[in-house]
């Protein structure tokens, strides 16, 4: 997975998914609510771990990331 495929909407998506709020998903991954909150706004795309945690939280939640995407 690219960083591309975790744009602003699939970020958030993923969040509402799993029913967090930025404070409580920010929690859960060890990074400060701003940074979530940036990512959902388009301001920065996460990157190095983080792009891991989220392909690893997508996947454990059943969450459809849009990995089929890319063939299009």
């Amino acid at each position: 997975m690219t960083n591309a495929q975790w744009d602003r909407e699939r970020i958030k998506a993923l969040r509402q998914h799993l029913g967090l709020t930025q404070v409580e998903m920010a929690e859960h991954m060890g990074i400060r609510q701003q940074t979530v909150s940036e990512w959902e706004t388009g301001q920065y795309e996460p990157r190095g771990t983080s792009v891991t945690v989220l392909k690893m939280v997508a996947e454990r939640s059943r969450f459809e990331y849009g990995a089929r995407d890319v063939i299009e």
